[in-house]
């Protein structure tokens, strides 16, 4: 007789096979169809708010792996805040503004900024930009990322311009933006100042030349030529050197060598000697380098007399430690120049071009006037030693070209003004770091950071509204005329001030406060891209009325330490005196299996795109939330299959609870607790456990655990047992008996509570599954509206948990044991089993006993005996041998009551019931 149409087996449409490519887009379209974001923000209306604020990436090419990790970082955060009851609104945005966009556009055109008008420039850069908002926007919904993608925020839109210019008049009323000459980076390549947060720093090869500087010997009281020996690693900054710093508390040696007498610090002298190669020398005297200073040198090549200056930032770490000082090209510099009113010379273009001033150098390019000006050395008779160097060295974020630092007159705000940098300092105290090693770095940022560069020299982003006096050049930025101009801004956007006529922007009656001239020029210069998005906290969380001040969470990069997180706290702090976010998380960066960095010459880019059109979003979703992201996240082609070989896993304990679900009715079938069989009571109990676990780690934001504890379950407790024992049951046992709605019970509080704990996760996946799950009557028709899965008290049960990790051990010895006995082909599989238990405790004889009408099924065997043998020399010890009886035709079980029953002869008595 066929018994098959008897049984339990499991029934569902809940594929095997994810097909996640097809089968995500028609997911995404119910989504997009039922407005479920609205949906959502409707079923948590009136509940406290979760502010997580999106950093804006920029608008300017498709996505790539680094976005789709952070995106789906703050995805998991929303989303899990959403299901623990949080009204938790995601209004993403898009940096449309600066170089990033302007660049590639550039790129695009073939052209420079010198060959378009800025106007029609302008207008290219806003189809440029809104293009790959567009293209974006549609890329961040294919992971799954929900929010209000019908009303993001963008730094190009005519309120959010409005905005920012009522955040520089803010800054300014304040008295923090000033206008002054200072050295700051600057790219030659692109022609424009650049923020520390825009320079990236990469291995170069550099000169490393030691110098000599001709000394006044007769006041030093030296006999014979005295030089003092300077290191630099950019020869062209000699033309603008005015002095050599030496620390006032090193010890400086006066070396004499081949008849001239050489300065340098004690400690540096044999490393610089044999440098230069000298082995025959004689140190005629030391002093401090308080006793140096005001020594008046001659410069090698320029008719220039540099001073020996002071200056505490001088070490004995490398080089001579006389520090070659040009004011026009360092910070250091600067300030130890203003501290001796040294000249700032810049002899230095936009270009990169040496102008006119510079002798037999002006009009070449400043790197290609390195090895000239090491030769001229050379021939001079001041070089004193050279090779090369190669070391970290600031490159421009966009053209990628080295950088130089050049004194220019810029905008600035002012970092100290107010206290701003010490209040600052003081708020990150109170900000909640993840990892906690990001208050340090950013404290680190802060108290060393220069003035903050306000100004750019391109054509696309808000511009300056600054005046010029066109009598006396005096500069014009008031607060009141900014604050009418961004009335302006908001009506037409900031096109307007490259567009409309300077009457038409100044206010009527506007005087120079210098010379009460009426005629002025309008600045040229635009505000720095980073001053753009810093603001959002203004324009964005205080003005959409759906969020709010301060913002929960900032969520990016680590690179937004010297980046966003800066600038958004420091306009913040300066404006309201609070900071934006109480907490930031930053996340690592994307790298290749073997930790390298991720570019096209090396052939190891990833695309997001190609993940999800090969194994789907879903899977690179698992992948994020599977990887420790405090430090740089490696991913391959290796990786991602084990991400996909990760999910199967997870999708087909799915699959079993939903196939062993499908005549089970929660309102009518679900077995109270008390009445609940002993290994599903502990199952439940594991499972209250493993609920606390994972709220633990997502609300510490450590997705890893959540993934771990998660799959650990999936894959060991119910997969590799609870399963594998209850199989018999659910299949086998009658279809409405106890024991079986026992264990679909439990199936299905772990089904719909599993589902709700990896919705955050596999978005897609777990709206499938949610989809074809027995409902309550109260249950959302999305899981993504459900609310995050409660225990009850009563399922936690330690002495149960006790009790079954002492079978679990036991059972473990037991299938060991059976395979090898299957091994040596004593028995075929582990139902043809029996199992003699011998045990020589009392204890433990009477612990096993309780539990041996369940250790059969806990054991997979047809049988099993316990028995008491004081004589045994270990505590335990177990004999596996043929079952007896006949195999079961139903149960596949060995039963020595099969045929004791002539109507159904070849089944087991326990099977007879079921099927009669």
């Amino acid at each position: 007789m066929d018994y098959k149409n008897t049984l339990n087996l499991p029934k569902t449409d809940f594929a095997m096979k994810a097909n996640l490519p097809k089968r995500e887009p028609s997911i995404l379209n119910q989504w997009q169809q039922s407005e479920l974001y609205s949906k959502i923000r409707q079923a948590r209306k009136g509940s406290k708010k979760y502010i997580l604020h999106d950093g804006p990436p920029y608008a300017n090419g498709d996505i790539h792996i680094g976005h789709a990790l952070n995106k789906i970082l703050k995805d998991i955060v929303i989303k899990y805040k959403t299901m623990r009851g949080f009204d938790a609104p995601y209004v993403p945005g898009w940096d449309c503004h600066g170089l990033p966009v302007e660049h590639q556009l550039f790129k695009e055109l073939g052209i420079t900024k010198y060959q378009i008008d800025q106007v029609k420039f302008r207008k290219k850069a806003h189809d440029y930009a809104m293009k790959y908002v567009d293209i974006q926007k549609e890329q961040f919904k294919r992971l799954g990322v929900f929010g209000d993608w019908d009303n993001p925020y963008l730094t190009l839109s005519k309120d959010y311009e409005a905005d920012i210019a009522i955040s520089l008049a803010a800054l300014v009323r304040r008295g923090y933006v000033y206008k002054g000459l200072k050295p700051i980076n600057w790219c030659v390549k692109c022609e424009t100042a650049l923020a520390e947060a825009e320079v990236e720093y990469e291995n170069h090869t550099s000169p490393s030349v030691y110098v000599k500087f001709k000394a006044q010997s007769e006041k030093l009281k030296v006999q014979g030529d005295v030089y003092f020996v300077i290191w630099t690693t950019t020869p062209w900054t000699l033309v603008a050197n005015v002095a050599i710093a030496v620390h006032p508390e090193l010890e400086y040696a006066f070396v004499l060598a081949a008849g001239e007498t050489f300065v340098m610090a004690v400690s540096l002298a044999p490393a610089v000697l044999n440098a230069a190669g000298i082995k025959d020398y004689k140190i005629t005297r030391t002093v401090k380098g308080k006793e140096l200073e005001g020594i008046e040198c001659q410069h090698p090549f320029v008719d220039r007399k540099p001073i020996v200056v002071l200056a505490d930032y001088v070490s004995d770490v490398d080089g001579t430690g006389c520090v070659h000082t040009a004011p026009g090209h360092g910070q250091d510099d600067y300030q130890t120049g203003l501290r001796y009113k040294l000249p700032v010379v810049m002899p230095v273009d936009a270009s990169g071009k040496f102008d006119k001033t510079s002798g037999i150098f002006s009009g070449m390019h400043v790197f290609k006037a390195n090895d000239k000006i090491v030769q001229h050395l050379n021939d001079i008779g001041a070089l004193f030693a050279s090779g090369n160097i190669e070391h970290s060295y600031p490159h421009c974020w966009r053209c990628k070209d080295p950088v130089i630092v050049r004194a220019t007159t810029q905008w600035f705000i002012n970092i100290d003004h107010n206290g701003l940098r010490k209040n600052t300092l003081d708020v990150i105290k109170n900000i909640k770091w993840v990892p906690s090693f990001g208050e340090n770095r950013i404290s680190s940022m802060v108290e060393n950071r220069p003035d903050w560069c306000l100004s750019r020299q391109r054509y696309w982003g808000v511009p300056i509204p600054a005046f010029y006096c066109k009598d006396c050049n005096a500069e014009l930025l008031d607060a009141d005329v900014i604050e009418s101009i961004s009335n302006i801004f908001r009506s037409q956007g900031c096109d307007a001030w490259f567009s409309m006529p300077l009457e038409a922007l100044l206010p009527k009656g506007t005087k120079c406060k210098k010379c009460a001239s009426t005629k002025f020029e309008k600045e040229s210069d635009i505000i720095d891209v980073w001053f753009d998005s810093g603001v959002s906290h203004q324009a964005v969380l205080k003005a959409r009325k759906d969020l709010g001040y301060p913002a929960d969470l900032y969520l990016e990069g680590s690179d937004q330490h010297r980046g966003w997180f800066q600038s958004a706290l420091l306009t913040a702090m300066s404006m309201n005196k609070t900071a934006p976010f109480k907490q930031v998380l930053t996340h690592g960066f994307v790298v290749d299996g073997a930790g390298r960095k991720m570019s096209k010459s090396l052939g190891n880019v990833i695309s997001p795109q190609d993940v999800i059109k090969k194994s789907g979003a879903d899977v690179l979703r698992l992948w994020v939330a599977s990887c420790n992201y405090e430090t740089d996240i490696r991913t391959s082609d290796e990786i991602l299959v084990r991400a996909e070989e990760a999910y199967r896993k997870l999708r087909n304990t799915f699959k079993f609870m939903l196939g062993n679900l499908y005549d089970f009715v929660p309102q009518s079938h679900s077995v109270e607790y008390k009445k609940l069989s002993q290994i599903d009571k502990w199952a439940l109990s594991e499972f209250a456990g493993l609920i606390q676990q994972a709220a633990t780690a997502y609300d510490s934001c450590e997705f890893h655990k959540v993934y771990r504890v998660i799959y650990d379950f999936c894959t060991t407790e119910l997969s590799s047992f609870y399963f594998d024992i209850l199989k018999d049951t659910l299949y086998t046992c009658c279809a409405d008996s106890i024991k079986r709605r026992s264990s679909q019970t439990v199936l299905y509080i772990m089904l719909n509570s599993l589902i709700r704990m990896l919705a955050p996760v596999l978005a897609f996946t777990c709206e499938e599954a949610w989809g074809f799950m027995p409902k309550m009557d109260n249950d959302p028709k999305s899981v993504h509206i459900a609310e995050w899965p409660l225990s009850r008290k009563e399922w936690f049960d330690e002495k149960l948990n006790k009790n079954w990790r002492r079978i679990i051990d036991v059972r473990s010895i037991v299938l060991k044991a059976i395979e090898e006995k299957r091994a040596s082909g004593d028995i075929g599989n582990a139902l043809e089993a029996r199992v003699t238990i011998l045990v020589k405790d009392n204890q433990q004889y009477e612990f096993l006993n309780s539990y041996l009408g369940q250790l059969a099924s806990i054991f997979i065997v047809s049988q099993v005996e316990l028995k008491k043998d004081t004589e045994l020399k270990s505590g335990i010890e177990f004999i596996i041998e043929k079952a007896k009886g006949v195999k079961c035709a139903r149960c596949w079980n060995y039963s020595e009551t099969v045929g004791k029953n002539s109507a159904y002869a070849d089944i087991c008595n326990r099977c007879i019931e079921a099927v009669v």
